[in-house]
């Protein structure tokens, strides 16, 4: 059975919790269509982020590779299509590493496109009633740090991997801590994911 490496960060930002790895946490070792769903929890944390993926890409040899992240403020499932060469934090990472106008990676390109289907994957969601939309921009903190340093991996090496980058919006407890921002339950999250990796299969 295929492989699908699905990682989540830990909380950041004073957050007691992130949606990301509660999510990827109620996915992990479960088999969802034709894939074994193999979770990963990373830091939020600039640099180790993405060392410790590109590990757990060589170790699990995944056929997909989807890293989930949070963005408050948004209103549903946020599937990303475009990774920017750009590290440029308003915040400081779990670590304290704020970077400011730094490459993700010198002289690479200025972005990578996301290899999973995102149109077919928004529309599987949207015709169920899950909140659901296509993302042009993966902002510049440690979610698209890790975005584009998996996808130049898989460019470089040339792996016949797909991979890409899915942002979900807060839980209901965190909303409440801010204003009524919008939010979802774990469970829609869940639902939402498993619907989309199924369209993976198709």
């Amino acid at each position: 059975m295929k492989k699908l490496l699905l990682t989540g960060f830990e909380p950041f930002g004073g957050e007691p919790i992130n949606p990301a790895v509660e999510a990827m946490r109620r996915l992990q070792g479960r088999v969802i269509g034709s894939f074994e769903i193999v979770g990963l929890e990373l830091p939020t944390v600039f640099g180790q982020s993405t060392e410790r993926l590109l590990a757990a890409v060589q170790q699990h040899e995944p056929a997909v590779v989807i890293a989930l992240g949070q963005a408050g403020g948004r209103e549903g499932i946020s599937f990303e299509r475009i990774a920017v060469n750009l590290n440029d934090a308003n915040i400081a990472d779990n670590a304290g590493n704020q970077p400011v106008d730094e490459p993700v990676v010198p002289e690479g390109p200025a972005a990578y496109w996301t290899t999973l289907p995102v149109k077919r994957m928004v529309d599987r969601l949207r015709n169920e009633g899950i909140p659901a939309s296509i993302s042009l921009s993966a902002g510049t903190f440690v979610c698209n740090h890790l975005f584009y340093g998996l996808m130049h991996h898989l460019a470089v090496t040339g792996k016949p991997i797909r991979g890409g980058f899915i942002h979900v919006p807060y839980l209901p407890e965190q909303a409440d801590r801010h204003s009524g921002a919008p939010s979802m339950t774990l469970d829609q999250l869940v639902t939402g994911l498993e619907r989309a990796i199924e369209v993976l299969g198709e």
